[in-house]
């Protein structure tokens, strides 16, 4: 059962979903344009502004399921809002995160232009942990059972814990062949990564312990909105600051330079 909202909490939520909805909207048209990459790095800004173009759309559903799921409700001078009795569909958040955080690996591993082999090694242990660690994540978050909850959470957490051994363990062995001039990007796209996504398991603790309160409702899906601005479009930017300075490096190299025109203001 939803909690019930006053209209300055309801309209804190909405104002944060339609923030999550322009700002990814805008990331996603940015990254497929893309100005300045070359070819071998374009498919991770491309796949940055897929990310980015899946969550608009999943932002939209989640937008239009909040609000279809409260009613405004009037007592004389007092409004408040109250559950319509539509339910809102969490559903959208899952989908959204189970296509595109392995997609995020994806940008990464590309950007690095690595051999193809251990490209494809790394690919396919990221790309299916992360993948688990949502499947496994899911049945908790739609479970109102404190017990069934914290077992998926401790389940979610064994390929969230791997996914960053590989992050920092391994991928920090290509780390040492990246171009000097870029491994600190590179090091803060890990960053992101890492802020953002302790985050979920944090807010999923902390709705279990705490119930479903107006507040908690609140700081939630603000919390959800911001995470997840970060680690699609500010991540995004991150990678396409790698890729764009790489693509550099090369043109020096090379002795060419790109036109003023393909270059942003």
């Amino acid at each position: 059962m939803l909690p019930e909202l006053s209209i300055e909490q309801f309209s804190l939520v909405s104002n944060f979903l339609s923030f999550a909805v322009a700002t990814l909207a805008a990331s996603s048209l940015f990254f497929f344009i893309g100005p300045g990459v070359n070819k071998r790095y374009r498919i991770a800004v491309v796949v940055s502004g897929l990310v980015c173009f899946i969550a608009t759309y999943h932002y939209l559903r989640i937008y239009d399921s909040f609000a279809a799921a409260y009613a405004l409700e009037r007592t004389g001078d007092a409004a408040r809002y109250i559950a319509s009795g539509k339910p809102f569909n969490d559903f959208y958040r899952y989908a959204d995160w189970f296509i595109t955080v392995p997609l995020l690996m994806v940008e990464l591993v590309a950007v690095l232009a690595l051999k193809r082999s251990e490209s494809r090694t790394l690919l396919t242990k990221l790309v299916i942990a992360t993948a688990l660690m949502i499947a496994l994540g899911y049945p908790g978050e739609v479970s109102t059972d404190a017990g069934t909850r914290w077992i998926f959470w401790t389940l979610s957490m064994v390929p969230f814990l791997y996914t960053l051994y590989v992050l920092f363990i391994e991928l920090g062995k290509a780390l040492e062949r990246q171009p000097e001039a870029v491994r600190g990007l590179i090091s803060t796209a890990r960053v992101v990564i890492v802020i953002t996504w302790f985050f979920y398991p944090i807010a999923f603790a902390i709705k279990t312990l705490t119930g479903l309160t107006a507040e908690g409702e609140v700081a939630i899906q603000i919390g959800y909105s911001i995470a997840d601005v970060t680690a699609k479009a500010g991540y995004g930017l991150v990678i396409y600051l790698i890729a764009r300075r790489k693509s550099e490096l090369e043109d020096e190299v090379s002795g060419s330079s790109l036109p003023d025109a393909a270059l942003p203001a």
